[in-house]
């Protein structure tokens, strides 16, 4: 054991370290998860006057000022640029760090920081050379490799002064294990996780003195930092370099590229942080890079170019993000705001007629352009603007304006306007009026394409928006036409019920009367009312299926008697007197010991089938005639056992023109609203039960054929699409 006052990691831990500033802990929350937009950044560097300083005195400098006004932190930003914004940040946050640590105004770090920033740029272009994801964090981690150093500075001042000043090394690690018996790398890690950072961030800080043969497999972020100290430190170690590089993925020749900018960029960002360098020579340097070149008006014009095209993209994927036209519109007036340093903004939209621009209430001036309109057909300088797609300037005195422009003038309250129309293809969605002050209209008028530009993608996204809205009008619809479907369903099954319910109350009162027992009605009675609430419950499962939460279930699945639910059907058919005298009505059931009557489905869905079939063939034979219900026993159809199952009429037969829509919903020549539906309702039915229906029609009668799947151990058929036959009997 060590005397305490040589126990270093006791002393770190009493050492009054500073913590991670809290912007530097939302900045890296808000990178990882990429959503650091303009406004985002903006209200976080509020929030630390210091940091709101440094970001407007660069933005002011002669680098990115173009104007003779200064503009606010929002304007700031978007002329830094969201790249230099998080270096500035980062790099700001951890130089407050820096200097907060004890005993450090007291020290020279200007070599410290000139390493520091080197290994910073070197990381975070080796980062985005190898396609590194989260490139901030490399900068961040190369900024903070060699915070131990400090660390242990802070904690023993008397030992570790002279070694602050030695060369970043393994024999410097080696005296500090011998006299501390903690390196800098250990100690730097350590304070890294006590700001509780999720990231690799501490493992790149402990292992950046590792030899290079053990990072072969270590995460990337390890990999980069050891390289750039590598490079920043020790760029006479080639073969370490050569061998780290590979580890990496990263040709010489781009680490050449690399190095040869970075020095410019480390003094560039000393400049911006308030850091002189000067003087820190003693150590070894970056490679030296030539003075820089006067700037070029046609590069700089580019760049300018490229930095918009950058610019209009984050902006359309902000307005993409937006739910809703009114967030979207809000969005786009604030964006324009910030981009154009325009004052109040206005947006007109071309009605749904598109022969007029309507103001879009909202904000202060809703209730002034609720009801404002421009017609497009009657000329004017915006609705000029609107039909050639361009980019209009207005103000009083530099061109005739119209009574509506000049009340847009009013509106905005200030002396001149931008219109910049909002089109997409071949399509103007509507203008963006923007009040802006005289002599900012030369500048605006370079800005031109810019202006286009953001007004196509503020297009693109409302055109998108209306899209979707568009969509869900037409799911909202479709879902209204299910349910008015369903429901004349419904009302056409529920009759047949409600029909033998009405007739079996007239038997029930005759027999009442003659004081004769009911036992037998009462019970067709309880099951026809049930029957009712199962055909309205059914409009339940069209509900669910129409919101998307499944379609209705399939009919329970049982063992049914065919035999057994004809019987039942005709028996109502009779006690009721719904079968005239004049039509006979058989019924041809076999016997056998393999079970020919069962089938697996729902009695109550046969049922149905059996009384629309029956029913229709009764209406079809005002005259009489007879009717036949066989069953035919078993068919195989495509390797599955079925039941054949036919209800047959000796009727007048369907004309051509019915049998070509027999199974759809059409108008019959029968009186009611719901009549027509009767043969839909059956072929949806049979497809509950997973069977299949023909119909077979002529001069001598009708028969449907009806496939249901046999009850026979396992062997149930695939849901199978419903056949029609048309055989014309002669």
């Amino acid at each position: 054991m060590h005397p305490p006052d040589h126990d270093i990691r006791n002393r770190l831990m009493l050492a009054r370290l500073p913590a991670m500033p809290q912007i530097l802990i939302k900045l890296i929350e808000m990178l990882q998860a990429d959503d650091a937009g303009i406004p985002e950044l903006a209200a976080l560097i509020a929030k630390d006057a210091g940091m709101t300083g440094k970001i407007l005195a660069v933005a002011n400098s002669s680098a990115y000022h173009r104007a003779s006004r200064v503009p606010g932190l929002e304007q700031s930003l978007v002329s830094l640029g969201t790249d230099m914004i998080k270096t500035l940040v980062i790099s700001e946050s951890v130089f407050q760090t820096f200097n907060s640590f004890p005993h450090s105004c007291s020290a020279d770090l200007r070599a410290f920081w000139k390493h520091a920033l080197g290994a910073a740029v070197v990381a975070r272009d080796i980062a985005r050379a190898t396609a590194y994801p989260q490139v901030e964090e490399a900068y961040l981690a190369g900024l903070l490799h060699n915070v131990g150093r400090l660390a242990l500075l802070a904690a023993a001042p008397r030992e570790y002064g002279v070694n602050f000043m030695a060369r970043d090394d393994a024999d410097l690690c080696a005296v500090e294990q011998r006299t501390l018996q903690i390196t800098h790398t250990e100690a730097g890690a350590w304070l890294i996780e006590r700001w509780n950072l999720d990231s690799f961030l501490a493992d790149s800080v402990l292992y950046h003195h590792e030899p290079v043969e053990r990072l072969e497999a270590a995460h990337a972020l390890i990999r980069i930092v050891r390289l750039a100290h590598l490079l920043v430190h020790h760029p006479e170690s080639a073969g370490p370099i050569a061998a780290m590089a590979g580890y990496c993925g990263i040709d010489m020749q781009d680490l050449d590229a690399i190095l040869k900018g970075a020095a410019r960029q480390v003094q560039k960002a000393a400049d911006y942080l308030g850091i002189d360098l000067a003087g820190a020579d003693d150590v070894p340097a970056l490679p030296a890079v030539n003075p820089a070149a006067p700037v070029d008006p046609v590069q700089a014009r580019l760049q300018e170019e490229m930095r918009n095209m950058m610019l209009v993209a984050e902006m359309g994927q902000a307005f993409a993000r937006q739910q809703g036209e009114g967030a979207l519109l809000e969005a786009v007036a604030r964006s324009a705001r910030i981009l154009f340093d325009l004052g109040t903004t206005v947006v007109l939209l071309q009605d749904p007629a598109r022969q007029a621009l309507v103001g879009v209430a909202a904000g202060e001036q809703q209730g002034r352009l609720a009801g404002f309109s421009i017609p497009l057909n009657r000329g004017g300088a915006i609705a000029g603007a609107a039909a050639a797609r361009h980019v209009a300037l207005l103000a009083p005195g530099t061109q005739p304006l119209g009574i509506a422009e000049e009340q847009l003038l009013r509106i905005l309250g200030t002396e001149a306007m931008v219109c910049v129309p909002l089109a997409s293809g071949n399509r103007c969605a509507g203008v963006l009026l923007g009040g802006v002050a005289a002599w900012q209209l030369p500048a605006l008028h370079k800005r031109e394409r810019f202006l286009l530009s953001f007004g196509g993608q503020a297009a693109a996204a409302l055109e998108a928006a209306g899209a979707e809205h568009g969509a869900a009008q037409r799911q909202i619809a479709h879902v209204a036409q299910e349910y008015r479907e369903a429901s004349r369903r419904v009302v056409h099954e529920v009759n047949n019920p409600l029909s033998i319910i009405k007739n079996y109350l007239s038997v029930l009162d005759d027999k009442l009367a003659r004081r004769e027992p009911v036992v037998a009605e009462l019970s067709v009675l309880n099951e026809e009312i049930d029957r009712v609430g199962q055909l309205i419950g059914g409009l339940t499962d069209v509900e669910l299926s129409a919101a998307g939460c499944g379609a209705a279930a399939d009919g329970a699945a049982g063992a049914v008697n065919v035999a057994r639910v004809a019987d039942d059907v005709l028996r109502v058919f009779r006690a009721t007197g719904f079968i005239p005298p004049a039509v006979q009505v058989l019924v041809r059931m076999p016997d056998g010991p393999d079970d020919p009557n069962g089938i697996d489905g729902d009695a109550d869905v046969l049922k149905q089938i059996l009384i629309n079939l029956v029913k229709n063939a009764v209406e079809a034979m005002p005259d009489g005639g007879r009717i036949e219900i066989a069953n035919r026993g078993h068919v195989v159809r495509e390797r599955c056992l079925y039941v054949e199952l036919v209800v047959a009429d000796t009727g007048p037969g369907l004309a051509p023109e019915v049998l070509a829509n027999l199974f759809s919903e059409v108008k019959s020549a029968k009186q009611g609203r719901h009549h027509g539906l009767g043969l839909s309702i059956v072929h949806s039915l049979v497809q509950k039960l997973n069977g299949l229906i023909a119909c077979r029609s002529g001069t001598a009668g009708t028969s449907f054929e009806i496939l249901l799947p046999a009850r026979r151990g396992n062997t149930r058929p695939a849901a199978l699409p419903v056949a029609t036959m048309d055989t014309t009997q002669e």
